[in-house]
């Protein structure tokens, strides 16, 4: 998820530079969605991760 926010990133970077406001805004959004999101899931899986039992 990391990897498509980066994505949308550079997309939103590129659009920007050669003066697409409209579509460098709309991927610079989507990219801050999908890391948050990112974030979010890990945070999930780091607090309800498998604990490790040694017998």
């Amino acid at each position: 998820m990391l990897r498509w926010s980066i994505t949308f990133l550079i997309i939103a970077l590129v659009a920007a530079v050669f003066g697409f406001g409209g579509i460098a805004a709309g991927a610079a959004t989507f990219a801050k969605i999908l890391f948050f999101i990112a974030i979010a899931v890990f945070l999930i899986t780091l607090i309800t991760g498998r604990k490790r039992i040694d017998i």
